[in-house]
């Protein structure tokens, strides 16, 4: 399938982008940004210099992904999303001059198979936001995320359990956890989700 960047785009000579992907309106793709088959980079959306995203995934507008975020595929970045990338932040050093790109260690978000992050989540680096989480519109994530966890607030909590259709699960009478949607049958243990043998 055919890349489609369009004309008010900004895109790298030096990105890679997978076929299928779509880059809109007056986004940016940075140097050295990797992107995989079939993704979508929505108006306004920014890829950080080195960013890595897998197939299918999808940021939608105004959602800003700095370096060295890494995306494993189907992920989902809603709109006006952030992912920052430095632990002390600040445009100068003691003695006032300006700092540069060298002057500070660049830390990043790390977003797991099939997570989504709702609509202006902050995701403070460094983080992982685990296989099919779910950050609700709005959060502050500051610490790791498990799989199939849904967290919402600020700062980011777990309320719930999910599966891979994204929908809350539901506790079986035998103790596992069921998805209302697929059938599909998990198993906590120890504050962790994990799929149960089929």
């Amino acid at each position: 399938m055919a890349i489609r960047v369009q004309d008010s785009a900004d895109v790298s000579p030096d990105a890679t982008l997978g076929d299928g992907t779509s880059v809109w309106h007056l986004a940016q793709v940075r140097e050295a940004a990797v992107l995989g088959q079939n993704c979508i980079v929505g108006r306004g959306a920014y890829v950080g210099t080195g960013v890595v995203m897998g197939d299918n995934c999808k940021l939608q507008n105004y959602a800003l992904v700095y370096e060295p975020a890494v995306l494993e595929d189907g992920v989902f970045v809603g709109p006006a999303v952030v992912f920052t990338n430095d632990h002390y932040p600040r445009s100068i050093d003691p003695d006032g001059t300006l700092k540069r790109g060298d002057d500070w260690e660049a830390v990043g978000v790390t977003v797991r198979q099939g997570a989504s992050i709702g609509a202006r989540s902050v995701c403070v680096a460094p983080v992982t936001i685990g296989r099919w989480a779910l950050v609700a519109a709005g959060s502050v994530v500051v610490r790791d995320v498990p799989d199939f966890a849904l967290v919402a607030g600020v700062p980011a909590k777990r309320l719930r359990w999910v599966g891979r259709a994204g929908v809350p699960l539901e506790r079986d009478a035998d103790g596992t956890w069921v998805c209302p949607k697929t059938g599909e049958r998990y198993i906590e243990e120890n504050d962790r989700l994990m799929e149960a043998a089929q």
